[in-house]
């Protein structure tokens, strides 16, 4: 089993030093959804929601979590993203919307943590938006399914 990084030698809680590692393109790719009843989720793509435009509100809301992960998670890095795009699907069979998030940048750390914030805050958005229709949704299967770059190279989740 490897070493677990944030920890120090005395068990402390520690930030990474990545000074001595080399800049690569790195790309981290995360999912998520939010189930709902089947009228919630027409009421979301008719663009009727009492709130507005949940759809675009929650990309939006996807995009900028991404760029602000290293105030939400304590040993983050601060990062200087190259792109955040998050694809937000719907899925009649959930039913419910499948939220994709992907964060890229060239540099000395990984992304997934700005990937999987994305797709968290844009699955929480989609339903602080659509609570007043539907508050039994369910925000499930977070998750990464991709990542690439750096010393370890290319991951991908298994199907």
């Amino acid at each position: 089993m490897s070493k677990l990084t944030h920890i120090g030698e005395s068990g402390e809680a520690r930030m990474v030093d990545v000074g001595a590692k080399e800049h690569t393109q790195r790309e981290a790719t995360a999912t998520g959804a939010v189930k709902m009843l089947p009228h919630t989720l027409e009421l979301i793509l008719s663009g009727n929601a009492k709130k507005g435009d949940v759809l675009g509100v929650a990309r939006i809301a996807g995009i900028m979590a991404a760029k602000k992960t290293s105030d939400l998670i304590p040993l983050c890095h601060p990062l200087a993203l190259t792109k955040v795009e998050v694809e937000i699907t719907p899925d009649h069979a959930l039913p419910g919307l499948v939220v994709r998030a992907t964060a890229r940048l060239t540099g000395q750390t990984g992304v997934e943590m700005e990937a999987l914030t994305a797709a968290t805050v844009a699955c929480l958005t989609i339903y602080d938006m659509a609570k007043a229709a539907d508050r039994g949704m369910e925000i499930t299967g977070v998750k990464l399914l991709e990542k690439s770059g750096g010393k370890s190279g290319h991951w991908r989740a298994a199907d």
